[in-house]
């Protein structure tokens, strides 16, 4: 076995990638405290494609030394825009015609692996802070909450893990992949 090279991966320019399809799908970071976090969640939205992240509150803006160390670059490829408040994204969102997913430990949650998104529909996802987690008001105005099903004793991932393990799950079943 033998790993691709680089010129192999035929990888898109960022002028490639800001005029490709994207997935209608925005994320949404309500009060990340973590650069790393954040930057690991541009490069995410990059690899799947996304239209956007909204970077609400305290969470922190590019250019920021700490977030490029994740990034890797996604923050030029990656539509992005801060909002003082989570509410105002949602807001927008709303009016936009997305449907406004939380994704934490809830009652009356849906399991991610039970969830099939409608192609037809836009989704934006909130993903909250470390320690606190999606702030009251935003989950109750949220549409509905996907969970991730844990098994372990500390019932909590790193935001960008389960990043990562949302977009997928919506990528693979929005897409038709089976293998």
């Amino acid at each position: 076995m033998k790993k691709r090279t680089q010129e192999e991966m035929n990888r898109m320019s960022i002028d490639e990638f800001r005029s490709a399809d994207k997935i209608p799908m925005v994320v949404v970071l309500d009060n990340i405290r973590s650069q790393h976090n954040i930057g690991s969640v541009f490069r995410t939205a990059d690899a799947f494609r996304l239209e956007a992240i909204h970077l609400c509150g305290i969470t922190a803006t590019p250019p920021h030394r700490e977030i490029h160390k994740t990034a890797l670059g996604s923050t030029e490829s990656v539509e992005w825009k801060h909002f003082e408040t989570t509410a105002e994204s949602i807001q927008e969102l709303k009016e936009s015609g997305y449907t406004i997913v939380a994704v934490e430990q809830a009652i009356e949650s849906i399991l991610i692996h039970m969830f099939v998104p409608d192609k037809q529909k836009k989704y934006a996802l909130i993903f909250g802070n470390e320690v606190n987690g999606i702030e009251d008001d935003i989950m109750n105005s949220s549409d509905f909450c996907l969970e991730i099903p844990q098994y372990g004793t500390k019932h909590s991932l790193n935001i960008s893990v389960s990043a990562g393990i949302v977009i997928w799950e919506f990528y693979v079943k929005m897409n038709g992949i089976n293998n």
